[in-house]
């Protein structure tokens, strides 16, 4: 069974969209966004903490379980297209075993 880890550049509605319509393909049972494990090094004192122009959109991951590599190739079709329709940027994780 292929996990699937991809990693998206947009805002919670746009993932909320995305989660949504993977949970509906056929044989996906498990979507899920899981936690940024890595720190920020945002400086709270800095002088530039909290302008608009330093905010960017969040980061989000979404993990995947696919039932087959068939699955896992719509689960990659389906999100870059929706993710070219939402503007949103689409990270996938290579398994390197």
């Amino acid at each position: 069974m292929p996990m699937m880890r991809i990693r998206l550049t947009g805002s919670e509605d746009d993932v909320r969209a995305i989660s949504n319509l993977l949970q509906s393909l056929d044989g996906i049972e498990h979507v899920e966004e899981v936690d940024d494990l890595m720190p920020h090094m945002d400086d709270a004192d800095s002088s530039s903490a909290g302008l608009s122009d330093v905010e960017g959109p969040d980061t989000h991951e979404l993990e995947i379980d696919a039932p087959n590599a068939a699955a896992a190739q719509k689960v990659r079709q389906t999100v870059e297209a929706l993710a070219f329709d939402l503007d949103v940027v689409a990270e996938f994780e290579q398994d390197e075993g």
